[in-house]
């Protein structure tokens, strides 16, 4: 059956998350190595990439014929993962051009993330955290709906396996990919 919704837009009358300090011991950890199924079909470990990489964390990408979770857009934060996926594939190649690779980060199963990618013709890999391992070797905030536990929105840009800086919260997250590139923009490299 079709969503009465629209995932590709944000409702008007989202809650806004605030800031709830529960990212702020992040600025400065090293990764921890935890190696990530992708949808590429192989294990990444974030601790061990040399350079700049942006990961965005997010609750869960929906699917055009399955409805949310009841109460989902009443949770502050949680709509707007496909929005927000979408963006970072729009401006993949201006994050390529500063010499940032990108990675999207879910508690969802692979397939699920694969059908996503797929769908949303993801020029970057999305990398499975079922078994909440990187969440809880990093202490990100998370929250629980119907048995499940999901990472809250929050965009990390990693440094050589240290955590640089954190977006969060991220609010509207339709807008996160152009704040990154501002944020990176700012403090680009000499070559």
């Amino acid at each position: 059956m079709p969503r009465a919704d629209n995932l590709y837009e944000l409702p008007s009358d989202l809650p806004v998350p605030v800031d709830d300090g529960a990212c702020g011991h992040l600025p400065g950890m090293r990764m921890p190595a935890v190696a990530l199924p992708s949808t590429a079909g192989r294990f990444v470990d974030l601790a061990g990439l040399r350079g700049r990489t942006v990961l965005y964390c997010y609750p869960r990408t929906g699917k055009p014929d399955e409805p949310s979770p009841p109460g989902w857009n009443e949770i502050p934060g949680a709509r707007g993962c496909t929005p927000q996926s979408c963006a970072f594939r729009d401006r993949h190649g201006e994050l390529q051009a500063q010499g940032v690779r990108v990675f999207g980060l879910s508690t969802q199963s692979t397939a699920d993330q694969r059908e996503a990618a797929i769908r949303l013709r993801l020029p970057y890999e999305l990398l499975s955290d079922a078994h909440l391992t990187f969440v809880r070797a990093l202490r990100l905030p998370s929250f629980a709906l119907e048995g499940r536990t999901y990472v809250k929105r929050l965009t990390l840009v990693i440094d050589d396996g240290v955590i640089e800086h954190v977006f969060y919260p991220v609010f509207p997250p339709d807008t996160n990919a152009g704040e990154v590139i501002r944020w990176l923009s700012a403090r680009q490299r000499p070559a």
